[in-house]
């Protein structure tokens, strides 16, 4: 095997994958076990107005994404190892890593915008006591 920029990619996407997992399954441990919403549905740093509606979502969309990253990157490892699997082709694993994070960002994305509702119209006012 010859190291070309493929490899490195494709390495530098492996290594990745570690902390994604261990940051997306973190996230959904404070939200379902911790009730912890301070990270749900952030829109530029601030938290919707009612952060526990839309927890379940988040929670569901973290977990989901973490556990594809850390059953890739199991199967990666068996492969090495010499274990024939699923992820034994490149394009398999690599495809299965890019399609989890591009859906992430956009699903959280997603979230963040239905959870932070726009209002038509001009803004009233705020009354000063």
């Amino acid at each position: 095997m010859v190291f070309d920029i493929s490899i490195a990619i494709s390495l530098m996407l492996f290594i990745a994958m570690f902390p994604m997992a261990f940051i997306w399954l973190r996230r959904a441990w404070r939200i379902f076990i911790k009730h912890n919403y301070s990270e749900v549905a952030l829109k530029r740093g601030e938290g919707p107005p009612n952060p526990k509606k839309w927890a379940p979502a988040t929670g569901i969309i973290n977990l989901a994404a973490g556990g594809t990253a850390l059953v890739t990157i199991i199967g990666v490892l068996l492969t090495f190892a010499g274990f024939p699997n699923i992820f034994s082709p490149y394009k398999t694993w690599s495809s299965i890593a890019g399609v989890t994070l591009w859906a992430k960002i956009f699903a959280d994305f997603i979230v963040s915008r239905q959870a932070h509702p726009f209002e038509l119209g001009r803004k009233k006012k705020k009354e000063t006591e």
